[in-house]
């Protein structure tokens, strides 16, 4: 699996580069600026994409303008996010395409190499690795009777933040202490409620994950 780094910090991203290498990620490029990550995903056809926010030369919010620009030109480019900010305007356009294949981690809070790969490898697949402290400032701004999100149970929203962490039901049902059964039930719900069509159910989760963290329309 080809991996595109941006990271500007010299031992953070030669760190990075070490462990993705050790569990088997190919380096298609390791870069530290925005114009060298504009090269990078136009020129390298990477699997997955792993970005800080903030990047030379503006130091603001070049890394999300640049995956930004990069799932324009290539849809669904899988994206994972790797910040010591949330940048709730730029993640809210990063999920609106609907195109799955997103994360968005805070540095201070991957605590282990497994937590870090596990979500390279489920954003590179077309899921979702959301921390949840961005879930919950993503959500801040939105009121709790959006349609068609209103019509969830306080259960079924609970369920569906599990999901937007990347959780699978047997997580979700071991963290809510109830049976993989109950969750099937919920994600069942909440399917249908967000009227999301019968299709592959990978595909659903991604799909109401973001409707659950997209822009207020």
């Amino acid at each position: 699996m080809r991996v595109v780094l941006a990271e500007d910090l010299f031992l953070l991203r030669d760190g990075l580069v070490r462990m993705l290498e050790a569990f088997g990620f190919e380096i298609a490029a390791a870069v530290e600026s925005g114009p060298e990550l504009t090269r990078a995903l136009a020129e390298s056809d990477p699997d997955v994409a792993v970005v800080d926010v903030r990047l030379p030369p503006t130091h603001t919010d070049e890394g999300l303008q640049c995956a930004l620009a990069a799932r324009r030109a290539r849809p669904g480019l899988p994206v994972l996010v790797l910040s010591q900010h949330v940048e709730q305007l730029y993640a809210r356009e990063l999920l609106a395409d609907g195109a799955g294949g997103i994360g968005y981690l805070l540095k201070d809070r991957v605590f282990d190499a497994e937590q870090f790969i596990d979500a390279v490898r489920r954003v590179a697949a077309g899921g979702t690795a959301m921390d949840p402290q961005v879930i919950q400032q993503l959500l801040s701004r939105r009121s709790a009777d959006d349609r068609p999100l209103g019509r969830l149970t306080p259960r079924e929203r609970e369920v569906l933040e599990l999901m937007a962490q990347g959780r699978s039901n047997a997580g979700i049902a071991a963290q809510l202490v109830v049976t993989e059964r109950a969750i099937a039930k919920h994600t069942s719900n909440i399917f249908t409620k967000l009227g999301l069509e019968v299709s592959d159910d990978d595909n659903r989760r991604v799909l109401a994950v973001i409707a659950y963290l997209d822009r207020e329309r």
